[in-house]
């Protein structure tokens, strides 16, 4: 017994040698690195604050009132070619913005936020983002339909894409330093810092690390502060109506609107990529040049304001009264339908802003909808109908964002209602179930997978196109170069890869081919030019490589 107590108190001692020796040679840089999360939380809460802010700023000067939390109610007062002409003048500042300051007259978005982490080492556009942010806070300024949580993501990438670059971030530092960034904006955003953190590892990391989780709930604490200070410690809705559940009996509804909900989210993003494909299709055809693709946009939100002000800006007044009951049966049905049409209109025109914020208010009405009507047809076995209003908000929003996780908890946060969780939490399964299996799993990787970046398949697709044919290539001078005879006779018989050709493109191609090289080729006038040979052995390699590596960051 005592040799056995020796032997357990040396291993002891030396455990906890090991743990000194290795916090004296990485303590410092942890804590560094804990420090740097803590400085780029605080920076994208005021980021996030400031976007807030300034779209008020805007919306106060432009619409000539001074209670921005209703503005759909004030516009309703104003002249007919005010409300048209706004839109209109703010779709024009956009086009000219985006026209000059990004090559494609394309606002930047979560989705390139999702696609630096998975591709770009953790980093963005700095310039074109800079400038989506812009446009985006002069779209919600002046009327545009759409949500101000995703432009204030992708400034916050932004401001970790430089302090990236200024510290000479590897992959998995400037990952991290993206994820806290987004953390600590959306936390700013919602006052929600539970599902900022989770928002950044479910959605944009694409992964739950432990390495990542202490800097990104650091950043996330961070942003939620720096929003408190400003607003209090008060959340996005009140909900001063009971709300109720007469859990068994009342399940089988939430299971139905769940069902409800991932079918309206799918319409609302098939509606969204149906009027971008559109507008791209008039633009080509009428040589339409592009900053006035916003313009056009911005007349058709005007015109369809002039009726219904109800689409203007972000929606929360009208997603509040949802969640309080407020509307009647038509009029919740018919916003909910306009409000889709309307974001269509904003997004495929071009003009800027996020789907986070419209998702909740389509998803509010939706649930309001559904619950007028279950609970006057059942309302024996049925509890208060804004119960339903706040579960369709978290399914529709949990489906186009394919969040289930952090949306839950953001519904959560936002509204101080933690007692209705399970109907909640019933309702959203059920429609992101549907929805995944729809669109490629959430609005952002669709919007990716148009681009031909195939991030929703996993690792195993896109690290592909991580690789280029003339990086991985050996020349003539170098060992394994087959005989010169072998590449021109593949040459001869079109098989042959492009200099700047990626391995997604390669390996089908030897697949096909069956052969263990492939000639690396240049286009010139007189011919391919043979630049060198891509071993398969050496594709394959750096791919197991890639691979393991992404496997090592995800369970570290």
């Amino acid at each position: 017994m005592q040799q056995f107590l020796s032997e357990q108190w040396g291993r002891l001692v030396a455990a906890l040698l090991l743990g000194w020796r290795v916090m004296l040679r990485q303590g410092p840089s942890k804590v560094q690195f804990w420090f740097i999360a803590l400085l780029i939380g605080i920076a994208a809460g005021f980021g996030a604050l400031f976007f807030r802010k300034g779209i008020d700023a805007l919306q106060a000067a432009v619409y000539g009132t001074e209670d921005t939390a209703h503005l759909h109610s004030f516009a309703e007062s104003l002249p007919w070619y005010w409300v048209l002409a706004i839109p209109m003048a703010g779709g024009l500042v956009v086009g000219l913005i985006l026209h000059f300051f990004t090559p494609d007259g394309r606002v930047r978005s979560v989705a390139d936020v999702i696609e630096g982490a998975a591709m770009r080492d953790g980093r963005v556009e700095v310039t074109a983002g800079l400038a989506s942010a812009a446009a985006s806070l002069i779209t919600l300024g002046s009327g545009g339909s759409s949500g101000r949580e995703g432009p204030v993501v992708h400034l916050a990438a932004v401001i970790s894409t430089w302090v990236s670059k200024w510290i000479h971030a590897d992959g998995i530092t400037g990952r991290d330093l993206l994820g806290c960034a987004v953390a600590a904006a959306v936390s700013a955003s919602f006052n929600a810092p539970i599902a900022g953190a989770l928002f950044a590892l479910e959605v944009v990391l694409r992964h739950f690390a432990v390495h990542a989780f202490a800097p990104i709930v650091i950043a996330s604490v961070a942003g939620t502060v720096i929003n408190r200070l400003e607003f209090g410690d008060v959340t996005e809705f009140a909900l001063p109506v009971t709300n109720t559940l007469r859990f068994y009996q009342e399940l089988p509804a939430f299971l139905i609107l769940g069902a409800v909900c991932g079918v309206v989210a799918v319409v609302m993003m098939r509606g969204i990529f149906f009027a971008e494909d559109m507008g791209n299709e008039i633009q080509a055809r009428t040589g339409m040049p592009r900053w006035l693709r916003p313009v056009c946009a911005g007349a058709m939100l005007g015109a369809l304001a002039i009726g219904f002000p109800h689409i203007i800006g972000v929606g929360y007044e009208t997603t509040s009264a949802a969640l309080t009951g407020k509307l009647l049966l038509h009029e919740a049905l018919v916003f909910a339908v306009l409000k889709v049409v309307a974001v269509a209109i904003t997004i495929g025109g071009r003009m800027g802003g996020g789907v986070f914020s419209p998702s909740l208010m389509v998803g509010a009405l939706t649930g309001l909808t559904f619950g007028l009507i279950a609970t006057s047809v059942f309302p024996n076995v049925s509890g208060a109908h804004t119960l339903y209003a706040l579960a369709g908000m978290g399914a529709v929003a949990a489906a186009v964002l394919g969040a289930p996780i952090s949306t839950t908890l953001i519904v959560f946060e936002m509204t101080g209602d933690w007692q209705t969780g399970l109907a909640v939490m019933v309702s959203v399964s059920l429609s992101t179930a549907i929805a995944s299996r729809i669109v490629d799993r959430s609005f952002f990787l669709t919007q990716l997978e148009r681009r031909n970046i195939h991030l929703a398949a996993g690792p195993q697709a896109y690290l592909l196109a991580m690789f280029r044919a003339g990086t991985l290539m050996r020349t003539a001078d170098q060992p394994g170069f087959p005989a010169q005879n072998s590449c021109d006779e593949m040459i001869e018989d079109g098989i042959m890869i492009d200099f700047n050709a990626t391995l997604e493109e390669a390996m089908p191609l030897f697949e096909r081919a069956g052969v263990p090289h492939l000639p690396v080729v240049t286009m010139a006038p007189e011919g391919p030019q043979l630049l060198g040979v891509l071993l398969h052995v050496d594709a394959l390699r750096t791919y197991n490589r890639a691979l393991a590596a992404t496997a090592a960051e995800e369970h570290s």
